[in-house]
């Protein structure tokens, strides 16, 4: 594995881990062989390998998709017949859409003014 994807924890100051002083040294002081080896050695979180990870399906960031489209939620709900607590809940991390939704959003953040128009004229359910 490359060593650019070795992630390091940072514990919060403000809510250190419940873990020995020592311990947290020890782990400080690994290589990023180190790390990589013991993840490795443990069967229960072993690293997900290039391949495996393509294998996941991408779940669309409804707030970036809104961001880039300069839309306040109520808006972006409004224009794409989308529920504002839906919005709400996703951008949040309470929900995450389900494939229908992660579909539109996927076509909503490529082709934002054809899904406009298509819903122009349809009435909203």
């Amino acid at each position: 594995m490359n060593e650019d994807n070795i992630t390091r924890f940072q514990p919060d100051p403000g809510n250190p881990p419940t873990m020995r002083a020592e311990e947290l040294a020890r782990l400080d002081a690994m290589t990023n062989a180190g790390v990589e080896e013991a993840a490795w050695a443990d069967p229960d979180a072993r690293p997900l390998s290039r391949d495996m990870l393509d294998e996941f399906e991408r779940v669309p960031d409804v707030k970036a998709i809104r961001k880039h489209l300069n839309l306040s939620q109520r808006e972006f709900a409004r224009q794409f017949h989308l529920s504002l607590s839906a919005i709400r809940d996703w951008e949040q991390g309470r929900f995450q859409p389900d494939q229908a939704a992660r579909t539109l959003l996927k076509v909503i953040a490529r082709i934002p003014d054809e899904i406009r128009k298509a819903l122009a004229d349809s009435p909203r359910v």
